[in-house]
């Protein structure tokens, strides 16, 4: 229930908000139907020409964006997202901004096509926040999807200049002070869609809470009022600015930060994702066993086993676990940022050692600068590393350096344990998982073993 009330408030944040901005949107939009001579445009060619490739830059970032979270969770709702921002992208792109970069006169035929990819892409974007289920085939669908709508804003193009001659003429030239019906028709269809965007966005996020929704809802709030101004400003070719250009910039600028949040957040629960799973893992390896092995002591008293000899080993099991558990506490508090990286890595050495079973030479050159996500990664390694060496090796003795040679940084841990001979195909799970750790932070990772002679590992960081 706490969870349910916390959403309840998130959203009821949200109305308000959404509220407060629709109310000085409208106010805004109330003064410039008062004031007919706010009802202006400029013609300024040059800036016209950057705010469509910002326009283009920021559809094409959105969709990117929503691509990348289609890849990563493979949602249909991601999936109609990103075609929606394509194709309002490749619309400004190929008829607005390169008719004006190349110097070519914008007939009819880019204009009307420009706006019939705005209503198309929008039109999409409002279906999305409807859209449920996952996709199998990610790569495939991302795909024909994109290469279908390509094909769709061709055909869009070739429809506008097969009627370009029945549709009305809205270049600087031709414009007159009487917007053409058409026109009006369209500009309110794109006002529908963002109208039906803004709904759907913000039911998504009351019945979901998911922060991009919010996000997008406010964008197209922007959005719909752009549309709104449009429709008392006659639209004047690529040379002419109004105020409602200003206005959808800023929506674009508030789209590309939340689909931008939305990816930091989904990379972070991919990370909390693999930590579960790894101190899973662990559980199972280490925690679990010495348990299992209390229970197996336990149940041999009540047997009638002798105490003499297994009171001993049940307290030997108790402590281990102990040790087991403590080293896990250590190792999420440290490695997730709450210590700093020598601090916690000192510490760590120092519960794994407490008991005298392994003696580990420690030197940190302090000079070794490491990112957040280098710590991370280094910590789990060495934690692996030292694992092993703890509990398979049988060493007596370890060294770990980090140290700087030359441009690059290196890990380096051995030990003088019975050694192994490594598996050809790397089959040891720890072993793959301290060389995916590696390659995550763009490391090196080698390791050299020999039956008899100990084991070293090492970790190349790049400079």
């Amino acid at each position: 229930m706490r969870e349910e009330d916390k959403q309840q408030s998130e959203f009821e944040g949200f109305l308000s908000g959404e509220m407060i901005l629709v109310w000085l949107l409208g106010a805004e939009l109330a003064l410039f139907l008062s004031r007919t001579g706010l009802r202006t445009s400029w013609d300024l060619p040059s800036l016209h020409l950057m705010l469509m490739t910002l326009y283009a830059v920021g559809g094409a970032l959105v969709a990117l964006l929503s691509a990348s979270r289609f890849g990563a969770e493979g949602r249909r709702f991601d999936l109609v997202l990103c075609g929606g921002f394509f194709v309002t992208s490749i619309g400004w792109l190929a008829f607005g901004v390169v008719p004006a970069v190349t110097g070519l006169p914008q007939h009819r035929t880019e204009t009307w096509a420009g706006l019939a990819a705005a209503l198309f892409g929008w039109t999409l974007v409002a279906v999305a926040p409807f859209m449920r289920g996952r996709v199998e085939n990610r790569k495939k669908a991302l795909v024909d999807l994109l290469i279908g709508l390509t094909v769709l804003v061709g055909l869009m193009w070739g429809a506008s200049r097969a009627l370009g001659v029945g549709l009305p003429d809205l270049t600087p030239e031709h414009a007159s002070h009487q917007v053409p019906v058409l026109l009006t028709g369209t500009l309110a269809l794109l006002a529908l869609a963002n109208l039906i965007a803004v709904v759907g966005f913000g039911n998504r996020f009351r019945n979901r809470g998911e922060d991009l929704d919010r996000w997008l809802a406010l964008g197209a709030t922007l959005m719909l009022f752009t549309s709104l101004q449009l429709e008392f400003t006659p639209l004047a070719g690529t040379t002419f600015v109004s105020q409602g250009d200003f206005l959808r910039l800023l929506a674009y600028i508030v789209l590309v930060v939340g689909v931008w949040r939305a990816i930091r957040f989904s990379e972070f629960r991919r990370a909390v994702a693999e930590e579960r799973a790894r101190v899973a893992r662990e559980i199972h390896d280490g925690l679990a066993q010495y348990l299992f092995a209390v229970t197996t002591h336990v149940s041999m008293l009540e047997s009638g086993a002798d105490q003499a000899e297994t009171l001993p080993r049940l307290k030997e099991a108790a402590l281990a676990a102990q040790q087991e558990a403590r080293f896990a506490v250590l190792a999420l508090s440290s490695a997730a940022g709450s210590a700093p990286f020598d601090a916690a890595l000192r510490r760590y050495v120092d519960f794994l050692t407490a008991d005298g079973e392994l003696e580990v030479e420690l030197d940190i050159d302090t000079g070794v600068v490491l990112a957040p996500d280098e710590q991370i990664e280094v910590f789990r390694i060495v934690q692996e590393g030292l694992s092993n060496t703890r509990r398979h090796a049988g060493a007596r003795k370890a060294s770990l350096s980090i140290s700087q040679r030359g441009v690059d940084r290196l890990l380096s841990l051995r030990d003088d344990g019975g050694g192994f001979d490594e598996p050809a195909n790397g089959a040891s799970q720890g072993l793959r998982n301290m060389r995916q750790r590696a390659t995550a932070i763009g490391g090196v990772f080698s390791l050299r073993s020999v039956p008899g002679h100990g084991t070293a590992l090492e970790v190349v960081l790049r400079p």
